[in-house]
């Protein structure tokens, strides 16, 4: 099993720039807010910054709500690997890039960046300071909740089973940046938020739908299309991505041809299925060298991994560095950011 909850570890790794390519921002030129609007969005993200950084004092993550996480950062963060959520992640102060394979998202306080899948991510904010520090917020994306809106609301469903990318970064209006600062204002009453909380999350999840966003949230709930099987496969990896794969049988298993299944996988995640499970298991595998002190060898075969030699170069490539020396320097790391230096 994939341990999600490793945030310290994951935020102090570093990787250049060399091996990613591309920018997945979206281009929002074509819209132009008026004078009103700009001074309302400004007049929101000041307040979601205040509401954030009352909330979270420090540097670090804080879940004050189920299924709403917070996070504040001083300075900017080294690239940093894990898991994606079903997700609406907004900004009210700072700027993040987030890497899919080899393809990069940026985005800021005038973006929002949706995930309908968990996938293996790497991110790292890159404007943060201790006089305006990076304060954003990640909503969970729950299927179900998705439908129920969808059939509430009577909100279409997709006319065809194109598959698209499980991540991407649009333009942030003034509604539903209105509705994501109504839920941070709940943050200040748990009695209300118990009641109102669901309420504003079905908002936001309505707005998303209405959209340019709106057909990716609509893939997550559709129950035959191309994305739904790809779904299927993410989970079945993730589940067991220390044992051998067999593209023939997951295709099977989610009822598509090879090539098909190979196309459409990729299309989703930006990755073959077998770059997919190889950033599972070495993320996995530093987690076990660095969390219960396993040398290189025994959490290469953990992780699925007969040669430690292979183990040692594919985790070199994706990471950098050697095993062992990526771990020495990782508890460096964290031993110096415990004693303060």
């Amino acid at each position: 099993m994939i341990f999600q909850n490793r945030c310290m570890i994951l935020q102090i790794t570093e990787r250049g720039d060399a091996g990613m390519r591309g920018d997945a921002q979206k281009d929002s030129t074509n819209y132009q807010p008026s004078v009103r609007e700009v001074d309302r969005m400004q007049a929101s993200r000041d307040e979601l910054a205040e509401r954030i950084a009352r909330a979270v004092r420090d540097d670090g993550t804080a879940e004050p709500l189920a299924g709403l996480r917070l996070r504040r950062s001083s300075s900017p963060t080294e690239l940093g690997y894990g898991l994606s959520d079903a997700a609406l992640c907004v900004i009210a102060q700072g700027r993040k890039d987030l890497w899919l394979g080899d393809t990069r998202y940026r985005y800021d306080p005038a973006h929002y960046l949706i995930a309908t899948a968990e996938l293996p991510i790497a991110s790292r904010i890159t404007e943060a300071s201790t006089e305006r520090p990076y304060l954003g917020l990640v909503l969970k994306l729950d299927p179900t909740l998705v439908g129920s809106v969808m059939v509430e609301t009577g909100q279409p469903a997709l006319r065809s089973p194109s598959s698209v990318k499980a991540i991407a970064v649009s333009p942030l209006d003034a509604d539903l940046l209105d509705a994501v600062v109504r839920l941070a204002r709940l943050l200040d009453s748990p009695t209300d938020a118990r009641f109102l909380a669901p309420l504003v999350t079905r908002e936001i999840v309505y707005r998303l739908l209405r959209g340019e966003q709106g057909d990716r949230l609509r893939h997550i709930v559709a129950l035959a299309n191309h994305t739904h099987r790809i779904a299927r496969a993410i989970d079945r990896l993730r589940k067991e991505f220390d044992q051998p794969l067999r593209i023939e049988d997951l295709a099977r298993e989610v009822g598509m041809s090879v090539s098909g299944f190979h196309q459409h996988f990729k299309e989703v995640t930006a990755m073959s299925p077998l770059q997919f499970q190889k950033q599972l298991r070495l993320q996995e595998a530093r987690r076990l060298m660095l969390g219960e002190d396993l040398d290189a060898a025994s959490a290469g075969y953990r992780v699925g991994y007969h040669d430690a030699s292979h183990f040692s170069r594919e985790y070199k490539s994706l990471f950098g560095i050697p095993p062992m020396r990526d771990v020495e320097r990782l508890r460096g790391s964290i031993a110096a950011q415990s004693a303060g230096l």
